[in-house]
């Protein structure tokens, strides 16, 4: 308000005392890595359809088999956003000439080994600053990408390099393959460190090459497409499995009710025929944590800690006291009881699925001293059904039941 009057008259003055809403960050935006003879270097760029795609790194005589048809099979399968880094032309296919009006950066992006690391090192990448990130670290350049993949990249260096930027950043999840062939049976499959924001998964499936025929090819573009779609139809909190993968002909290896049982305990997510069609039979992340055992759990999580973060800077800087406190936790609560409504949480009543904590014991003078604004948060997400166990008896005769 104005700090003085000084002739007589009407003032109208404009007072921000509402809830200010959280909206919901994207959830299903994918990020690429992977190889091409076109296209520019290590640099993110936006496609939203396949014949964007094809115009920009060409069809699958131009990229590798790994990152055409996942990106064909995510957009097969309800995908319908993702950024793609494309760190060089795969091994034995010459790069494409460059445009006359190729971007400087362009020119001096690498097109052969970044670090010495072999062809693990062009996928890792190094971060040089703006306009000289490569590879993975081109990634960090985009803050919407919710799910991140290296199609085929079944090198432990990779998929920790993937597994870890996740862990850095919080606010993505990483899908990884398992490698085409396996040297005996599944319990030798090797699988990738203790992760809470991984999901891995097995075996490859065989999709239609226009020029080769059938091939098998790594699931996880297809895969995050199916993570879109469950997204879009049903929301985060639904595990992504129990779900037909789109364009799937077939598999490398057809994983039997034992074999899962083997591989299910370990958090590799099996791909098996069931009931007339390819589905996704597993919704377990890396981690052995039980609290973080379920993909849509820490998919949840992450969805609303960026949607907080991102929808409460308003709060940086106001006088922190207790009008401040209602106002925060009003608003945080009126996001959660949304999702309560939407499914995303347990319990008959939004104090069952939630509570939202800013007061006097979160911030003691100390704690206010200091600068700082405490909230605690907790949720009651709902989880998926993964036993279902009919428990079936036999009744003596002439029983029933009375109203």
């Amino acid at each position: 308000m104005a700090t003085s009057y000084l002739s007589p008259g009407v003032y109208v003055e404009e007072v921000d005392r509402g809830s200010k809403p959280i909206e919901a960050v994207g959830t299903n935006t994918v990020g690429f890595l992977g190889e091409s003879a076109k296209g520019p270097l290590n640099e993110s760029v936006l496609i939203t359809n396949w014949s964007q795609f094809v115009k920009t790194f060409g069809d699958f005589k131009d990229c590798s088999e790994h990152l055409a048809h996942a990106v064909y099979g995510f957009f097969n399968n309800g995908g319908s956003r993702c950024f793609v880094v494309n760190v060089g032309a795969p091994e034995g296919v010459a790069a494409a000439p460059k445009a006359t009006n190729a971007d400087k950066k362009d020119e001096k992006a690498p097109a052969a080994v970044v670090g010495g690391g072999g062809r693990d090192g062009l996928f890792i990448g190094r971060d040089g600053g703006p306009g000289a990130r490569t590879g993975l670290k081109c990634m960090d350049e985009v803050d919407e990408i919710a799910i991140l993949l290296a199609p085929g990249q079944v090198s432990p260096a990779v998929q920790d390099a993937l597994l870890s930027h996740c862990e850095t950043r919080k606010d993505r999840f990483a899908i990884l393959d398992s490698p085409e062939t396996i040297t005996g049976g599944v319990d030798k499959l090797p699988k990738p460190r203790d992760s809470k924001y991984g999901a891995y998964y097995f075996p490859w499936i065989q999709v239609y090459d226009p020029d080769k025929g059938n091939i098998f090819v790594p699931p996880s573009g297809h895969i995050a497409g199916v993570y879109s779609r469950t997204d879009s139809e049903r929301g985060v909190h639904k595990a992504p499995a129990n779900e037909i993968i789109r364009g799937a002909l077939g598999m490398k290896y057809n994983v039997s009710k034992g074999e899962q049982d083997l591989l299910n305990p370990k958090g590799i997510n099996a791909i098996r025929f069931m009931n007339g069609a390819i589905r996704i039979w597993g919704a377990r992340t890396l981690s052995t944590d039980p609290s973080w055992r379920y993909i849509n759990v820490r998919r949840l999580f992450i969805m609303v800690e960026s949607s907080i973060e991102r929808a409460t800077q308003w709060v940086v800087f106001e006088p922190n006291d207790h009008r401040l406190w209602k106002r925060v936790q009003r608003t945080i609560s009126s996001f959660l009881t949304l999702l309560w409504r939407n499914g995303a949480l347990m319990g008959t009543s939004p104090e069952q699925a939630f509570y939202v904590k800013c007061d006097d014991e979160t911030n003691p003078p100390e704690v206010i001293d200091a600068g700082q604004l405490v909230v605690e948060i907790g949720l009651a997400p709902v989880k998926p059904a993964e036993f279902v166990i009919f428990r079936i008896g036999q009744m003596a005769s002439g029983g029933g039941v009375e109203e």
